[in-house]
């Protein structure tokens, strides 16, 4: 019940490492939007409207501002767990589904705050010729 939730996470990031700026991030502002709409009719009236007025504002600010997505996912890892608790799934025939997904934002969180970078990019590095003419990968390891 924990593995999946944080494999889904790493599964999201790599999908949308593929995309290229600004791409990404107008991309992951609307997921966000999205998200916060998830649990309308949840269980808890008319708060849910207000849930999704305060995350749709936090994904339109982050069209432009990657910690705005950040602090939009963690409240929405703070909705999931209250609807674990008292309100209904955001699965509806999933019981533990909002409980995942309490699992998964917080993942999601940090790789926006830190910028949502392309997970890719780590592969394209190619390595670099140090000053005595070996191979010198970009974190500054010396090859053969």
């Amino acid at each position: 019940e924990l593995v999946v939730p944080v494999l889904v996470a790493l599964v999201l990031i790599a999908h949308i490492s593929l995309l290229a700026e600004p791409a990404r991030q107008k991309f992951s502002a609307i997921f966000l939007a999205g998200a916060g709409a998830a649990y309308l009719s949840g269980g808890f009236g008319l708060w849910e409207f207000v849930f999704c007025t305060i995350m749709t504002i936090l994904a339109y600010v982050g069209l432009s501002n990657y910690r705005a997505l950040a602090i939009g996912w963690l409240a929405h890892t703070i909705w999931d767990y209250l609807h674990h608790l008292y309100g209904n799934p955001i699965i509806p025939f999933q019981p533990m589904s909002s409980f995942g997904c309490a699992i998964c934002d917080p993942v999601l969180a940090i790789w926006y705050v830190i910028g949502a970078p392309s997970i890719w990019a780590i592969f394209k590095r190619s390595p670099q010729r140090s000053s005595y003419g070996g191979l010198q990968s970009s974190r500054g390891d010396v090859d053969g």
